[in-house]
Formats: C-alpha cells, sequence, structure tokens
C-alpha cells in the first residue's frame, strides 16, 4: 500500500496511508445504515407521540440533518463521519494538515457527481492517493488512522548539524520550502557540466534574491550552507 512522506516547513515529519476503496466504502455504507435507522427512528417516533410536525417540521427535522450529515460531521468531528469513526478513517489534507471549511464543504459539494454519477469508486481506483472527485478539488485524501505518524525531527536527524551551529546567512530563513527543494534537488542532480551551470545560475539567483552580497564563496558551497542555515532556523521551533 502506497503511503505519503512529507517533510512541512517546520521540518515535521509526516507519514499517512491512503486508506483503500474497501474501507472508503464500508464507512460510507455505515453512514447509509446509520442515517436510514435515524430517519426510521424519527418517523417512528413522530407518530408515537402522535405530533402533527407538518412539511417543515419535517423538512429541518429529518431532510436537513441527513443532507447536511457528512459535511458536518466531518467539521465538527475532525475530519470523521461516524462510519469512518468506525473504520478508523479520516479526511486530513495531502500535506498533512486539517483542512479548511471551505476544503470540507469542496468534498460534501462534490460528493452529488461523486455517488450521483458513480465516480467516485473510478477516481479512487486510478489516483495516486486514493482520491474521488471531492478530494482531489478540495486537495484532500483519507486516510487510515492507526498509519499515521507525525513526527518531529531532532537534530540529531542532522549529522551535519551541531547544537552549537552558527548559521551563516541569516537572510536564508526568509527561504520557502519550495524554494528549498528546488536548491536540494539541484544539488542532488548528477554530476555533469550543465549541472555546475545550474548551480551556479542558481547560487547568482538566490544571492539576489536574498540580496546577500558575493563573497567569493563557491557557488555549491553556498547553496550547501544555505540549506543548513534554513534547516537550523526551521528547528529552532522544535
Amino acid at each position: 500500500m502506497s503511503q505519503s512522506n512529507i517533510i512541512t516547513g517546520q521540518y515535521v515529519h509526516i507519514a499517512q496511508t491512503p486508506v483503500s476503496i474497501g474501507a472508503r466504502m464500508l464507512a460510507y455504507i455505515i453512514d447509509i445504515a446509520i442515517l436510514g435507522f435515524y430517519l426510521l427512528g424519527m418517523s417512528i417516533l413522530i407518530d408515537l407521540l402522535n405530533v402533527q410536525v407538518g412539511e417543515a417540521g419535517y423538512f429541518f427535522g429529518l431532510f436537513l440533518p441527513v443532507f447536511f450529515y457528512s459535511f458536518l460531521m466531518e467539521v465538527l468531528n475532525n475530519g470523521q463521519s461516524l462510519g469512518k469513526m468506525v473504520m478508523k478513517i479520516k479526511v486530513v489534507k495531502k500535506d498533512g494538515s486539517t483542512p479548511t471549511l471551505g476544503d470540507y464543504f469542496m468534498r460534501w459539494l462534490l460528493q452529488i457527481i461523486d455517488v450521483g454519477f458513480t465516480i467516485a469508486p473510478i477516481s479512487i481506483l486510478v489516483t495516486k492517493d486514493k482520491q474521488r472527485i471531492g478530494d482531489l478539488a478540495a486537495g484532500t485524501m483519507v486516510i487510515q488512522l492507526h498509519n499515521y505518524r507525525k513526527l518531529q525531527v531532532s537534530l540529531d536527524e542532522f549529522s551535519y548539524l551541531e547544537r552549537n551551529y552558527t548559521p551563516v546567512y541569516k537572510q536564508a530563513e526568509d527561504l520557502t520550502l519550495n524554494q528549498i527543494d528546488v536548491i536540494q534537488r539541484t544539488l542532488n542532480s548528477d554530476y555533469t557540466e550543465e549541472r555546475s551551470y545550474r548551480i551556479e545560475k542558481l547560487s547568482i539567483k538566490v544571492h539576489q534574491a536574498l540580496n546577500i552580497p558575493y563573497d567569493n564563496t563557491a557557488h555549491e558551497k553556498f547553496l550547501y550552507t544555505i540549506i543548513r542555515d534554513y534547516q537550523h532556523f526551521s528547528l529552532e521551533v522544535i
């Protein structure tokens, strides 16, 4: 089973496994069964009490709770409907963070298309992170809780960073994780003349972007130093 491994901007390591289509379908069936029991129970209760609720009463007491069930449950219950709780699965963002209200709403809104046109099973089967259309639009995925790990990365995991490490370039703190990723991938590329050229161009660009005066430091050494400085500042928050 595939697993997503993420390092956040604060160097928190997140490992999460997408849920299989079988587990998602079981959770959905459980939710449908719960809603069915709710409707049956409420109808019996209304008949027993001989309450004249009228169309408005049925609308607000029966229809609306069922219609908004999945949206409200995920918003109020940290990404879990009752079915998801039973199956020990939950909705998260692909980067491991908690979805926003808008994300949950997008998932719920597109559920009508996913379920109504039976697109969800196909989408879950063909996408890497087993996402239905609503997940793709909201940037979310459904994960297994027992395989979810969120671990703070300690300085010990960076052998080249000592606890008394003194950063060289304070400006490295202003870089984004995406920018650091570009630098890291450039440095990890195969040793060719093109690599040397890319490193030089990237070094010049980083100097300019961070307003760092050129001090005759070799371009490759400069970029490695920038990465170490960035990691130092990121790890300070742990």
